[in-house]
Order: structure tokens, then C-alpha cells, then sequence
């Protein structure tokens, strides 16, 4: 008996019941390996989802599969009848374990596409290249399309699949775009008055409907306000602001108004491309951030709505259906994180749940980056949970001949090395120099929005420490230990790097990141944090927003030149920086610190402007400028040198170097390392 009888109770999308409240909602699976020429999904691609059903997720919902031809990706029209035989697959998969799967249809970007030829409601700034427009959309376009959303739902409905959810009248894709005022400029009838706006959702439903029956159901991606402020400017939490798109008294009339052409449920969230941190949340955002809006769609329609946006608290969840105020709740990231989340929450099980950290690497992130073997998206997966998407691949097994097992280092890296190889039956000593274990990531997960962070150490010291993992606090593994085991790890991770040559960087007001991020305890008013990386702009913000006057000075032209970062985090991040007044000084070198003032010297160069013209009247060539700026104290955040002292002095056979002390990266590279070097001994 679960204590969330709520939440494990069965609802009914149309005539389609689902067994719990549970959704995996929509993330992009496309990667050549995962999905095939004609939409449908390979055997690797549809064991992910079925995994996800396994783990008790009541409702899947695929992620989206492109209804227009030509576009350079997959149709689900390139050939229905391939699509549908090999689609039986995923859903007798899914109906298996007694749960339903919807295929999510998608009309494509609009604007939103990182081409600027592909077609938009109306002549507009293409989101990543805003000297571009996308060329308006032809009403001949617009019917050809929803003849290939019903065609499309047609064979899915044919292969066993139990509904369609349409992409998307939210995050300002290409439906959405018909739907706002400030993208849709058109003068004929899919323009002007909000129902015209409505027509082409509206119609594709109603296609639907016409092509598979009125009890098939149709679901719809909504976000209920666009939290954007004007092309390319999203709205902050809690900041006052104008509505840009959606506001709320229309979206009352939007939702009312696709219920009453058919569309059996609501699959909600908020933003757009323009403020894209509120559909795919960093860190930054805080839990459960759409659900006040989501409350407010249900009290305007009678269909179910499912909330999702950082929302995996399994007791806020059971309060919020048990009030009726959503129906269902939706989660993409945590069930990427742990496939088996529903079944866990469901056993009271929650300490065992590995968490979702908002990072964004493994999934958003990495499903549009190229890799260069195929020239093919990469597959979607998790920075936490190597196994996802590759079900069928990197599987923990007994090993065959089981080994005593050293591994050097506390950290993640370490820690999931030990992890797995004690999973696999080996006999695991782990060697930590201090009396805690993490690592550096104790000082990563100590702002106050990384919750999700000390949640993911807790899961690690749980997991070894169920696993039998003998812990060696206090101790250093010393070179002749190396011949008590048959496999050495050597996790000993990486350094921060040190400004000691430069004047004045001998004060005790001089600190360093690590530091900072540990003791918590800057009072001084004025701080400057030397380097733009991830970590510097971190503190930065959580600095400023805790009223100190801070500054950012970083060498290269451009901050955050982090590999993998996405871009909702890298803009609600900027965003932030900008909200809490923090200045930033690129192309900037320090010279010295004296007397509190930090003496730099700014770089400047002849960026041209947006059409790449001059940007000024009279240039400068090459600009060097000196600046003093307010320093009560300066915070060194310029990154950090590997440890391999140890494994130098004992490298040979069967000792493996893993995480940052091979070479410093985030915590998708520690774990994916040491994950996939535990399962080869």
C-alpha cells in the first residue's frame, strides 16, 4: 500500500485509461541510432521508453517526431506504412507493463529553428540569428500540414499506439507562433482575430478526430504565458514585467477554446524560445515553477492537465491531485535520471532515487550536438545515468571473474567507480584523504538552489555504502599498497589553479573559489571574482542577489565558454547577472591589487554589430584601457590542474586514471568515465 494513493490512482485521457498520475513527458529522441528515416524508433530507441514504463511510469509520451517532409529529418509521412510495423514494437513494449504510450506529432520551429529559411506564421527575427527572418508560411503549406498530422496519427493509431500529443502550442514553436498576436501578422484566416489564430491547432485536431475517430485521444503541449518580454528577452521569476506573447487572460480564452475542438487534455508549462529557461528550467529556477499557472488551467477547462518544470516531489504532487488542482503530474529529466522513479516513489523508496540536477548536459544540450562517426544528432541521455538510452549496451552485470578493487579518491568520479564495480561483485576499498566523502562537489552543491546537488551526494554515500563498499576515511592509498589489489582506480581529481604571481595577491582578502563556496562567509561589500567560467558567474549571481556590489572580470571575449552548456542556463544565468546589476569587464587581464583596488587592463577591438558593419563612427583599432575597480575582496575562480602525481608513480596494468584527474570537466565526464571503465573489469 503506497502512501500517494492519489497520485497511484488510474485517469482517463478520452477513453484511454492510464494505470497512475505519472507522465514521462516529451524530450527530443532523433539521433539516427534511436529513430528510424520514417519517425518510427529502433529497438535502442524504444527500449528507453520502454525502460521508463518498467520503472512504473503510468503515461509515456514520446518525443517529437516532425509531420513536415524534406525538412532534413525524420517524417512520420516518409513512409507510413514502415512506420507503423515497426512502431508495434514500442507499443507492445509499453502495454506490457500496463502503462500507455502517446506519439508526440510536431508541426516543427518556426522561428525558433536554427534555420532561417524555414517557414514562420509571418515574416520575423529568427531566435538564434536576429539579422534573419523565416519567410512567411503559405496557407497551402498550412493545409498540407494538417493532411500529414492526421495521416500521421492514422498510423500510429494503426501500430497500437494510444494517442498523440500535437507539438506544440507552447515554447514558441511554429503552432504557437500562429496562435500570439506579436508573431502572427498575417491578414487572411489564420491571422488577425484570436480565433483565426486558433485555426490552424484547431484544424489539425479536428483532422485527427476526422482520420482516427472521435475516442482517439489528442493531447496538446501548452504553455499557459509565455514569460517573455520581447523577441530574444524572457522574463525572470517574480520580475515585474509587459506579457510579449501569451498572457493570461488570453490563454483562458486559448484554453477553453482547443478543449472545445477537441483536444482531450492539456500538457502544460510556460515560455518560449525567447525565455526558454521556463520549458527546460536550469538550477536556477525554482521547483515546481509553472505549477501556480498550471492550477489556473484547470479551473478553466474540463479535460486533464498534467503539470511539469522541475516538478518530482512525489508528496507536493499527491496534495496537488488530491485538491484537485492539477490531474497529473509530468516529469522528463527525472525519469532520464532514474527510470525507475515510479515504482520507487510507490515503494516509499525515495532515498534510493537518483535526482535530477538541472544540468541539462546529457539531455537538452547533447541531443543537438552532432556526433562526428554518424554526422547524426547525438542520443539523447543523462549527465548522471550513463545507461540512459543505451538500455540494451551499458548494463551492470556479474563480472566473470571477480577482483579486490582500490579506488583513490572520494569524489564522483571515485564514488561511482566504486559504485558499479561493487555492484558487479568486486571487493572495493576506497581510499579518502579527509573525512567526507565528494570531493570538490561538497563546495559545488553549496549555493542554496543546489539542493538537487546535495541530494545526488546523499544517493552516492547511500548507494556504496549498500553496495559494501569498505570506506577508508582519513587515509592515503601510499605506492605499495598498489600491490594488495587487482585493479587500482585513481580518482584523485584536480587542483585550483593559483594567481600567486601577480602584485597584491598575497592579502587575506585574496581567497579562492573552493574556499568561498565552503565557509560561505563574505560580508564585505564590494567583491570581485576573477574568471567568467560556470563557478565565477555562479558566485557572482549568488553574490549579488545577496546585496553585495560585484564585479566579473574575465580574459577571454565571451563568458561561459563552457563545452555542452545549454542554452536555457546560459541565458537565465545572463539574465540574472543582469537583473542583480553585476558588471562584467571582458577581454580583461588583471594587474594588481592595492590599497582595495583591483588595477586591470581592458582589451578592446573592433566588434561589428549585428549585420557585421562598423559599430562606431570613429574606431579603435585595438583598445587598451586601465580600470580600477572596488575590491573589499577578490574571489579566484580561473579554474583547475589535474592530480596525477600518484598515478604516475604507480601507472602500469590494471590502474586507470578517471574523472578530473585526467583532465578537468563537469560531472557528466566523471561519471560517464567511471562508469564506463567499472563495467570493463
Amino acid at each position: 500500500m503506497t502512501k500517494y494513493q492519489h497520485l497511484f490512482s488510474p485517469i482517463k485521457i478520452g477513453t484511454v485509461e492510464v494505470p497512475n498520475r505519472i507522465a514521462l513527458l516529451p524530450m527530443g529522441v532523433f539521433s539516427s541510432r534511436m529513430m528510424n528515416n520514417d519517425g518510427s524508433y529502433t529497438k535502442d530507441g524504444a527500449d528507453y521508453y520502454i525502460e521508463r514504463a518498467k520503472g512504473g511510469t503510468g503515461l509515456i509520451i514520446t518525443g517529437l517526431v516532425p509531420v513536415p517532409k524534406g525538412a532534413g529529418l525524420p517524417s512520420i509521412v516518409n513512409d507510413v506504412k514502415s512506420y507503423t510495423e515497426n512502431m508495434k514494437y514500442l507499443a507492445d513494449g509499453v502495454h506490457k507493463y500496463g502503462s500507455k504510450v502517446f506519439v508526440m506529432l510536431t508541426a516543427m520551429s518556426g522561428r525558433a529553428s536554427i534555420h532561417p529559411t524555414d517557414p514562420a506564421p509571418s515574416s520575423m527575427p529568427n531566435v538564434w540569428d536576429p539579422s534573419k527572418n523565416n519567410p512567411e508560411m503559405s496557407i497551402e503549406d498550412i493545409h498540407q500540414y494538417i493532411e500529414w498530422f492526421a495521416q500521421g496519427a492514422k498510423a500510429a493509431k494503426d501500430a497500437g499506439i494510444d494517442g498523440v500529443e500535437i507539438h506544440a502550442v507552447h515554447e514558441g514553436y511554429l503552432l504557437d507562433q500562429f496562435t500570439i498576436a506579436a508573431w502572427n501578422k498575417r491578414n487572411d484566416e489564420y491571422g488577425g482575430s484570436l480565433e483565426n489564430r486558433l485555426r490552424f491547432p484547431c484544424e489539425i485536431v479536428k483532422a485527427i478526430k476526422k482520420a482516427c475517430g472521435e475516442d482517439f485521444p489528442v493531447s496538446v503541449r501548452y504553455s499557459v504565458v509565455s514569460k517573455t518580454k520581447d523577441f530574444n528577452r524572457g522574463a525572470l521569476p517574480g520580475e515585474e514585467y509587459q506579457e510579449f506573447g501569451r498572457d493570461y487572460e488570453e490563454s483562458e480564452k486559448v484554453a477553453k477554446m482547443l478543449e472545445e475542438a477537441g483536444y482531450d487534455m492539456l500538457d502544460c508549462d510556460n515560455g518560449s524560445y525567447d525565455a526558454w529557461y521556463w520549458p527546460h528550467p536550469p538550477v536556477y529556477m525554482p521547483k515546481a515553477c509553472n505549477l501556480e499557472d498550471v492550477e489556473k488551467v484547470k479551473q478553466w477547462v474540463n479535460i486533464p492537465v498534467i503539470c511539469g518544470g522541475r516538478f518530482d516531489d512525489p508528496e507536493l504532487a499527491e496534495k496537488e491531485i488530491a485538491a484537485g488542482k492539477i490531474d497529473m503530474m509530468g516529469m522528463g529529466r527525472p525519469l532520464l535520471a532514474d527510470p525507475d522513479l515510479a515504482n520507487k516513489f510507490k515503494e516509499g523508496r525515495e532515498d534510493d532515487i537518483r535526482p535530477c540536477i538541472s544540468c541539462h548536459f546529457g539531455c537538452l544540450a547533447r541531443i543537438f550536438q552532432v556526433d562526428m562517426k554518424t554526422m547524426s544528432s547525438k542520443d539523447i541521455s543523462c549527465a548522471l545515468n550513463p545507461r540512459c538510452g543505451m538500455e540494451n549496451h551499458y548494463n551492470i552485470t556479474k563480472a566473470d571473474v571477480l577482483k579486490k578493487v582500490a579506488v583513490v579518491g572520494g569524489g564522483i568520479a571515485g564514488m561511482e567507480a566504486a559504485r558499479v564495480a561493487a555492484l558487479r561483485g568486486h571487493s572495493i576499498d576506497l581510499y579518502e584523504k579527509t573525512d567526507r566523502l565528494g570531493g570538490v562537489f561538497n563546495e559545488a552543491s553549496a549555493f542554496d538552489f543546489k539542493d538537487d546537488d546535495r541530494r545526488l551526494l546523499a544517493w552516492y554515500k547511500k548507494q556504496i555504502k549498500d553496495a559494501g563498499v569498505n570506506v577508508k576515511f582519513n587515509t592515503e592509498f601510499k605506492v605499495e599498497d598498489k600491490a594488495n589489489y587487482d585493479v587500482v582506480f585513481v580518482a584523485t581529481g584536480a587542483s585550483e589553479k593559483r594567481l600567486d604571481n601577480i602584485p597584491g595577491f598575497d592579502q587575506p582578502n585574496v581567497r579562492y573559489a573552493v574556499d568561498v563556496l565552503d565557509k560561505q562567509d563574505i560580508k564585505d561589500q564590494n567583491v570581485v571574482i576573477i574568471g567568467g567560467g560556470l563557478t565565477g558567474c555562479e558566485l557572482a549571481y549568488d553574490l549579488a542577489r545577496k546585496n553585495k556590489k560585484v564585479s566579473v572580470v574575465e580574459a577571454l571575449p565571451t563568458i561561459m565558454n563552457v563545452e555542452g552548456l545549454a542554452a536555457p542556463n546560459y541565458n537565465m544565468l545572463v539574465e540574472l547577472m543582469e537583473y542583480y546589476h553585476v558588471d562584467l569587464y571582458k577581454n580583461a587581464t588583471v594587474k594588481e591589487y592595492k590599497d582595495g583596488k583591483l588595477m586591470i587592463d581592458v582589451i578592446t577591438t573592433n566588434e561589428p554589430n549585428i549585420n557585421n558593419r562598423a559599430r562606431m563612427m570613429s574606431l579603435f583599432g585595438v583598445h587598451h584601457t586601465s580600470k580600477a575597480i572596488e575590491a573589499d575582496t577578490v574571489v579566484v575562480s580561473v579554474g583547475y590542474k589535474s592530480n596525477q602525481t600518484l598515478y604516475d608513480s604507480i601507472k602500469g596494468e590494471n590502474v586507470y586514471l578517471l574523472g578530473d584527474a585526467i583532465q578537468p570537466g563537469n560531472l557528466m565526464t566523471a561519471i560517464w568515465g567511471a562508469y564506463t571503465t567499472a563495467l570493463k573489469i
